[in-house]
């Protein structure tokens, strides 16, 4: 059965078949040939991986990030961090880095923060001199912070998926995501200022002052919500519930950016982003739910503590699995397939799992930006009309600055549970 799981997997990926569809297809023929398991399974299995309050947030938070696309919020955020940064050298791209971490802080998603600040800051970083690949490279590697900075879609497949605290992971993500924000703003300068790329005119006070002004409902909006998960006054759902509104309120009356005729099309693409990701989490459960019955979690445990019983040489082993895996499987797919396989061997070998899930979000985040199915690539790629082979070529460097980030979270877990433990 699982012979079959995994070779027909492996040949519908090589043929590109979309991930759902494949992930739905190699369950279903892993359980025709068992023989023994009702076709209604299939069904059944799907649906319950999908019956979970928390995953309710997935939807609100991408509405959320809609909203804020059509509602004007972006643009103020792009200003604010214009103001304040973008008279360094590289200031237009420091200033794609820090409001696209100012954005991770609402919306929730990698492909959202790529695609909603990629269309404004892309072109206009090209306009003033800068390289496409360069431009390009900056907003994708950027908006991965979308997911590692909460609130975060991954976190909650995460949490969900082996029960541990989406609260306490929310908080766990923040000191990471900002690490990686500064690695990614040092690397900005330094090229920036090897390439003698153009700044930005410096900002007076009075001017600073006016775009803080009016970035301040776009700035209340993560304060709101992150304030309200961590002091336990609501949910991550109903967090995700109070974005949606609150979005809704600044759009409409606020900035007055959004009206009938961009409501259908928020609603639109906020159900199509939302169809993907369920459909995905669906066939996703079921692959998983096979994987579980099988033993396969209890095997992969046994196979790495026969190799070394150290949390060192494991968190290792993860890192480079999940490095290979997010080049070519959908991040909210690797999740829910091997959340449930890893983590038990982790708690065994005494990792934290609230630890253990930011160290497996900021390495399949890598992936994002990594050919051949990095999304963020394709994104910017058609935005800034690059060939992908030359946008990865220009992310070299930052590469290396996510991938030092990546070892000091990995091995020193005090830099991302100090703070969960001071939030108790």
């Amino acid at each position: 059965m699982i012979l079959v799981l995994v070779l027909s997997l492996i040949v519908l990926f090589i043929i590109g078949v979309p991930v759902a569809i494949s992930l739905g297809l190699s369950s279903s023929l892993a359980i025709l040939v068992a023989g023994d398991i009702p076709l209604l399974t299939l069904a059944q299995r799907a649906f319950v991986s999908l019956d979970s309050f928390p995953l309710l947030a997935i939807p609100l938070f991408i509405l959320a990030g809609a909203l804020m696309e059509y509602g004007g919020i972006s643009q103020r955020l792009i200003n604010l961090a214009n103001a304040i940064t973008g008279h360094v050298p590289g200031g237009l791209a420091i200033v794609t880095v820090v409001t696209t971490m100012f954005f991770a802080a609402i919306s929730g998603s990698s492909v959202a923060a790529t695609a909603a600040l990629g269309a404004i800051l892309i072109p206009a970083m090209i306009n003033r001199g800068y390289d496409k690949e360069f431009a390009g490279g900056v907003q994708a590697v950027s908006g991965t912070l979308g997911i590692i900075i909460p609130p975060s879609i991954p976190l909650i497949l995460y949490g969900t998926a082996v029960g541990a605290s989406i609260g306490d992971l929310f908080i766990a993500g923040m000191v990471p995501g900002i690490i990686i924000g500064i690695g990614l703003v040092i690397t900005v300068y330094i090229l920036a200022k090897k390439r003698n790329y153009l700044k930005e005119p410096k900002k007076s006070g009075k001017e600073i002052w006016k775009a803080f002004l009016e970035a301040i409902p776009a700035l209340i909006m993560p304060i709101i919500i992150l304030g309200g998960i961590y002091s336990g006054i609501f949910t991550a759902t109903e967090a995700a519930g109070v974005a949606v509104a609150y979005a809704f309120v600044v759009s409409v009356f606020v900035y007055k950016a959004i009206n009938r005729q961009n409501i259908k099309e928020i609603l639109t693409q906020a159900s199509l982003t939302t169809s993907t990701i369920m459909f995905i989490l669906a066939t996703a459960g079921l692959f998983s739910w096979i994987l579980t019955i099988e033993n396969i979690p209890q095997q992969v445990a046994s196979l790495i503590t026969s190799i070394s019983d150290s949390p060192m040489v494991f968190l290792t082993i993860v890192v480079l699995l999940l490095l290979l895996v997010g080049m070519f499987m959908e991040t909210n797919a690797s999740i829910i397939i091997l959340a449930p396989i890893l983590v038990p061997v982790a708690v065994e070998l005494g990792l934290d799992p609230v630890h253990f899930g930011i160290v497996m979000i900021v390495t399949l985040a890598i992936g994002m930006v990594t050919p051949p199915l990095g999304l963020n690539l394709f994104v910017v790629s058609k935005i800034g009309k690059v060939r992908i082979d030359h946008l990865t070529k220009g992310l070299i460097p930052f590469y290396i600055a996510v991938l030092i980030s990546l070892i000091v979270i990995t091995y020193i877990p005090s830099i991302t549970m100090s703070l969960v433990e001071w939030m108790k």
